[in-house]
């Protein structure tokens, strides 16, 4: 089941079952992405275009954006 974290102006959409744990996440934008933390995405540590930008770089693609920040129920 897929989870939802927003910083207002992005939606970051994360599918676990896609997750291959690479780290590229973590190693990328530390600030925002803690494994060991919840929630471990927290979108407003960096700016919408970094996020867009290490997002996009996600090797699984469980990772995933879109625009507006409306949280999921």
């Amino acid at each position: 089941m897929a989870k939802e974290y927003t910083n207002g102006e992005i939606t970051i959409v994360w599918q676990p079952e896609k997750c291959a744990h690479a780290g590229v996440c973590a190693k990328t934008l530390p600030e925002v992405y803690k494994p060991q933390e919840r929630p471990w995405i927290r979108p407003d540590k960096a700016t919408t275009a970094e996020l867009k930008r290490q997002i996009d770089q996600c090797p699984s693609g469980a990772l995933s954006w879109r625009a507006g920040g409306r949280q999921a129920a």
